[in-house]
């Protein structure tokens, strides 16, 4: 499994001395130009305690928003990496993702779909790699929301590559509905701070995009 390491002692020794060096690169550079300023200015009108006071806040206000940058971006790293060690646990289980795969699990072809507003009737279409209808149920009225569904897959003399369509109306006309493909976890991983999931058919998808897991 591809975990992302968690407190990585390097990786934060590296963040944070960037993050010295910048603060450092500009004080610097803050304070060159403050006595370039100082050097040039009108010695009948010179800068008052006020200004400078006010300019030095300004260098502090800079390197404290950037060791705030510095923080959250640590923290959202800890966050992620967290989460990953978390979802270990997901390996090994099915997961429902958009997609129209059908798949099959001892002898039977599953999927789920959901609808966005009450149907009257429902229709699942199974079809083969080239997209020939083979199969076709009557699913009846159906409410809105997420359904399974499973059908006798042994029927079919290819069982590779199947997909489902569903199609449901009403009697004043279609109602949206949106396929849900059945897929195992088979590893987890991190990219970008992000969690992501390696499926046994979709490959790598990102967390976020899973609709149900059991």
């Amino acid at each position: 499994m591809a975990v992302g390491a968690v407190g990585d002692t390097s990786t934060d020794f590296s963040s944070k001395a960037k993050l010295t060096k910048n603060q450092a690169d500009t004080q610097d550079r803050f304070l060159k130009l403050l006595v370039t300023q100082m050097q040039n200015q009108d010695p009948m009108n010179p800068m008052d305690n006020a200004q400078v006071t006010s300019q030095m806040a300004q260098i502090q206000t800079v390197s404290g928003i950037e060791t705030l940058n510095g923080s959250v971006q640590s923290l959202t790293s800890q966050f992620a990496n967290m989460q990953a060690l978390q979802s270990v646990a997901m390996v090994g289980h099915n997961v429902l993702i958009p997609g129209n795969r059908l798949a099959i699990n001892e002898g039977k072809g599953v999927g789920a779909y959901e609808l966005d507003a009450t149907a009257r009737a429902v229709k699942l279409e199974v079809l083969n790699a080239a997209g020939v209808v083979l199969d076709t149920q009557q699913l009846g009225d159906q409410p809105a929301g997420r359904h399974n569904f499973s059908v006798d897959a042994s029927k079919y003399a290819e069982q590779s590559g199947l997909k489902f369509r569903i199609t449901a109306t009403t009697s004043t006309g279609t109602v949206g509905s949106t396929t849900l493909a059945q897929d195992k976890v088979m590893a987890i991983s991190t990219s970008d701070n992000k969690l992501q999931l390696e499926l046994q058919n979709a490959g790598l998808v990102y967390y976020s995009s899973v609709k149900s897991f059991n």
